[in-house]
Parts: C-alpha cells; sequence; structure tokens
C-alpha cells in the first residue's frame, strides 16, 4: 500500500507560472490538491529577482481578472502606459529630434509593470491561504512517470536538509529555463530567433521625462510626465534597449541585440555594457552613468529563444511558462503563454479529475498552443535588422498590435480559448489570417531594404480610433454568435489594414507584394484605417523642413 503523500497535482517551480497554476486550478476547482515545489526560499528578494517584469494584455488579463488579483496590482505593483519605441533616425544624444510611436493614454484594457519578487511572494502566500502545499526551498532530484495508463507519477526532492516524496496524477513542469521534465522526455527544441540579451536593475526610478525640457516635447505627452511608465524601447539596427519601472522603486534596464551585428562579448559585463551603450544610446548611457551604487544586479542570456516539441499529454503531464517555450521580450509576451498555457492546463486537469476523456483536448491544446508560438514566432524571425527603421517599424507595430488584440487576444479575452467549436467554426478564416499574417512579416522585411529616413514625428497609438476600438474591444461580453461575428469583423479589419501598409509601401518599392491579399472590393468597405499616421511617415527627412520636423 502506498503511504506516500498523494496530490491531484504536483508542480515543478513555484516562480510566476507555477503559483499562478497553483491558484487557478484551485479556482476552478477547489477539491483539487496541489503540491508546489520551489527551488528559491521564501520570501525572495524584490526587483532584483528575475526579469519578465512587462506584462501586456493577455497576460495582465489573467492575472488581474481571471484570477481576481487586481487589488495587489492597483496597490503594489505600476501601470504601464502602453510600450513606447524611440527609434534610431536623428540625435541619439537627445530622444526628442527621434521618431517616437507610443501613448499619451492608458489603453481601456489595462497592462502594468511587475515587480516579480513582490508578485511572486504575495503569490505564494495567497496559493498556501487556499490551501496549496509550498514546499520551499526545495529541489526535485527525481521525476517518475507512470508506466501504467492510471497509476500515480511520483516526484522525490530535497526540503529542509530531507529527502521526501509524493505521488500525484498530474506532474507539471514549471521549472522555467531549467526545463525538469523537458529534459527528462529529450523534447528540446531549437527555433528560428537567435538573439542575446543582458540587463540589470537600479534601485531608485528613472524618468525619461526628465531627459528634456523641450516644451514642444512634452507637450507631445500633454505636459504629464509619464512616458516612464511605458516599456520604453530604444531603437536601433540589431538591438534594442528596454527601461522598465518597477514597483518597489527599482528600475529594469536590458540590451537584446542580434548576435551577428552585435557580439554578446560586448556587453557581457556591466562595464562593457555601459560603454556598448555609450556607442549606441549616448543619451541612455550619459543617464546611467555614475549609478554604480544604485546597481542591484546585472545578469545575461545567450540565444535565449527556444521551443520544444511537446507541452501537453493525456499522460497527466504539462510544461507550463518558460519551462516550455520561449520568444523574445520586445513585445512582453512571457505573461501571455503563462495565461494562456495555464488556461490549457487547468481545463485539462478539471475535465480529468472530472472523469472525462482528455486525449482529443490535449492534443487540441498543443497544436493550437504551438500555432500561437509559430506564428508569433514570424514577427520576430530575422527581424532585428529593421529595428531603427522608423517607417517600415512604426507600421510593423501597428500591424503586430492589431493582429495581437483581434486575433489571440480575442479568444482570451472572450473565454472561447479552451472551446474547440469556436475554432472549429473560424478553421478558414484562422488559417487565411495566419498565412496574410506570415505574408506581412515578409513585406517589412523587403521594404526594409527600399525605406529611407523619415522627418522626426510622433505617433500616438491609443489615438488611432481602430487601435483603441480594438483593445476596448476586449472588454466586451459576447456569447457565441457574437464572439464569431467579433472575430470575423476583426478578420475583414486585418485585411484592410494590410492592403493599406502594403499601398504605402509601394510608394518606396513598386513591385512589393502580399500574394494572399484580398481584392480591394472582396473586404468589408470603411474609412481608411490609417489616414492619421500616414502622412507622418511619408515626410522624409532630407525633405522636413529644419525646425518643424519634431513638430506633434
Amino acid at each position: 500500500m502506498n503511504t506516500l503523500p498523494r496530490y491531484d497535482v504536483i508542480i515543478l517551480g513555484g516562480g510566476l507560472a507555477g503559483l499562478t497554476l497553483a491558484l487557478h486550478l484551485k479556482q476552478e476547482r477547489p477539491s483539487t490538491s496541489v503540491l508546489v515545489i520551489e527551488r528559491k526560499a521564501h520570501p525572495v528578494d524584490e526587483a532584483a529577482h528575475k526579469v519578465g517584469e512587462s506584462s501586456v494584455e493577455i497576460g495582465a488579463g489573467y492575472f488581474t481578472s481571471f484570477l481576481g488579483l487586481l487589488p495587489h496590482f492597483e496597490q503594489s505593483q505600476l501601470p504601464k502606459l502602453g510600450l513606447r519605441y524611440f527609434f534610431s533616425g536623428g540625435d541619439k544624444r537627445d530622444l526628442t529630434t527621434r521618431t517616437e510611436l507610443g501613448g499619451n493614454v492608458f489603453f481601456p484594457t489595462r497592462s502594468f509593470q511587475i515587480d516579480r519578487g513582490r508578485f511572486e511572494n504575495y503569490l505564494a502566500s495567497e496559493a498556501v491561504a487556499r490551501g496549496v502545499a509550498f514546499a520551499n526551498p526545495a529541489s526535485v532530484t527525481a521525476i517518475d512517470l507512470a508506466a501504467q495508463a492510471d497509476a500515480d507519477h511520483r516526484v522525490d526532492f530535497m526540503a529542509g536538509g530531507e529527502a521526501r516524496s509524493a505521488v500525484g496524477r498530474w506532474v507539471v513542469d514549471a521549472s522555467g529555463r531549467a526545463g525538469l521534465l523537458k529534459r527528462k522526455l529529450q523534447l528540446a527544441k531549437k527555433c528560428g530567433h537567435q538573439a542575446n540579451a543582458v540587463w540589470w536593475r537600479y534601485d531608485r526610478h528613472i524618468k525619461i521625462d526628465q531627459w528634456s525640457s523641450d516644451p514642444a516635447w512634452q507637450a507631445q505627452n500633454n505636459d504629464l510626465g509619464q512616458r516612464w511608465l511605458s516599456t520604453v524601447h530604444f531603437m536601433g539596427p540589431g538591438y534594442w534597449v528596454w527601461f522598465i519601472p518597477l514597483g518597489s522603486g527599482s528600475h529594469s534596464v536590458g540590451i537584446v541585440a542580434d548576435g551577428k551585428l552585435h557580439p554578446f562579448a560586448s556587453m557581457s559585463s556591466y562595464d562593457k555594457a555601459l560603454a556598448w551603450l555609450a556607442q549606441h544610446e549616448p543619451q541612455c548611457a550619459q543617464h546611467l552613468a555614475g549609478r554604480e551604487g544604485q546597481l542591484q544586479d546585472f545578469l545575461g542570456l545567450r540565444d535565449f529563444s527556444y521551443s520544444c516539441r511537446q507541452v501537453y499529454s493525456p499522460e497527466r503531464w504539462a510544461l507550463a511558462g518558460e519551462a516550455g517555450a520561449f520568444l523574445d521580450p520586445f513585445y512582453s509576451p512571457g505573461s501571455d503563454y503563462i495565461g494562456m498555457g495555464n488556461t490549457f492546463i487547468a481545463e485539462l486537469v478539471k475535465r480529468d479529475l472530472e472523469g472525462a476523456p482528455i486525449a482529443t483536448h490535449a492534443a487540441f491544446f498543443d497544436r493550437l498552443y504551438f500555432t500561437f508560438f509559430e506564428n508569433h514566432l514570424t514577427l520576430y524571425e530575422d527581424m532585428m535588422p529593421l529595428f531603427g527603421d522608423a517607417k517600415v517599424m512604426s507600421l510593423k507595430i501597428i500591424w503586430d498590435f492589431a493582429y495581437y488584440w483581434a486575433v489571440p487576444a480575442s479568444f482570451f479575452f472572450h473565454r472561447r480559448l479552451t472551446d474547440l467549436m469556436a475554432f472549429a467554426g473560424a478553421r478558414t478564416a484562422l488559417d487565411r489570417s495566419g498565412v496574410l499574417n506570415r505574408e506581412m512579416q515578409q513585406l517589412f522585411r523587403s521594404w526594409h531594404q527600399c525605406s529611407g529616413d523619415i522627418a522626426c514625428t510622433f505617433i500616438d497609438i491609443p489615438a488611432i480610433p481602430f487601435m483603441h476600438a480594438l483593445n476596448r474591444g476586449l472588454q466586451d461580453q459576447l456569447d457565441g454568435p457574437g464572439f464569431s461575428a467579433r472575430l470575423h469583423d476583426n478578420l475583414d479589419l486585418l485585411e484592410r489594414l494590410a492592403g493599406e501598409i502594403l499601398a504605402f509601401a509601394r510608394g518606396d518599392n513598386p513591385a512589393l507584394a502580399v500574394p494572399s491579399l484580398r481584392a480591394p472590393s472582396s473586404v468589408q468597405p470603411g474609412p481608411a484605417l490609417l489616414a492619421g499616421v500616414l502622412p507622418r511617415l511619408a515626410q522624409s527627412a532630407d525633405s522636413a523642413a529644419a525646425g518643424t520636423a519634431g513638430a506633434p
């Protein structure tokens, strides 16, 4: 007779993915017994803990609305004023001379900057309060997956200096890049995106609004001085630099670069990173100089992007968060994949514990996860050389946001992510949107080869009517027919948007094409989506009148 402690679910890793999954499982089915095994002792340090601090709509919505944790975010984290980009045209010693893409107001569907240590400490206390067993610090020593169809899995671990064991119907690997189960099952797989990153934290905020007193530039933000609340990207060929404020008062700074253009060795220490910034982003370097006494940590990763062969199995195991796959931090997708992945896992566990078959769902969720991942991957593959191109990247970012809100975010917020029938009913349209997205990404790569510099300008993303409407629409409560109608309207809007971008791009090269783009007559007509944007991007740097180039 088995006398080992038994749980419905054993989660390997008590970081962001593992702890939110534990809460999710308890929320869906309070009687579910859960053990979380976490390597680090709690409470963990605030700020200088982990990256993954910037959230976007799916991840933020998962934490706040789906898990009901909004009070914590409003009291202990910082609101996020969207993603903000400064491109490499102009004088890099003066950000007021650079084209800026961002927002002056918060989008209706909110996002937040996350102090990971602070949040994970809160999650651990909440999990314990809701009946989750939380072993920390504890290290997994062995995973024995059941050989028989209905037998329990076994996990051995060290905790408090003692060897312990537990059995569980489910085992979920949420161990991050350690990938305990992924390594055991040899599921690791490379993906088509290669980049490196270094990052560090200071113990106080860095407010880019104070980097210039230029009244015209301040007026572009309605004199609010809130740009620093954005996830700020300083962009150049083959790289971007992030500035992210944290609720604990710290500030996260990082460099992400294509190793072919910017070798990892050129930024692999704090001193080297500052020297790299002095060469490529001198204004950033200027405002970071002399802060050595404020430094909290310095870390880096080579070739950080990866995939895997499988994340969900009918044999009652799963991979969550970065234990499965990781793309790129450019659009802050890490929390999104936690939210979507945990939703799939919670559905499988609940069905299984209630006696329902899960083979079909596990196979479908696995395909769907990698469909999202592969479509998302196209946003990054071979794209880093474009990053300083204000014209092409502005429209690429607008397209990428629109696609994100129109398709994956729509399924998530309208609670259709695990609805097999909703996906079946929209399969043809979704397949087409995936093809269109891939071809648009190729258009951006090709267009960059002939795109010229533009005059310094400011593009306020929330002020673009259709973008604001897409974001706001995520909050609507839709029934089945309403969701189907919304999804098809969104896909028609993407067709129109693709057509407008293509027509504009042909001003630089008439031969540019998107083979799958439908004839305009087959798309729902409407007013121009980019009427307020394209004239700003059409003005070349050479033709801009001196003294008016930076006018809002």
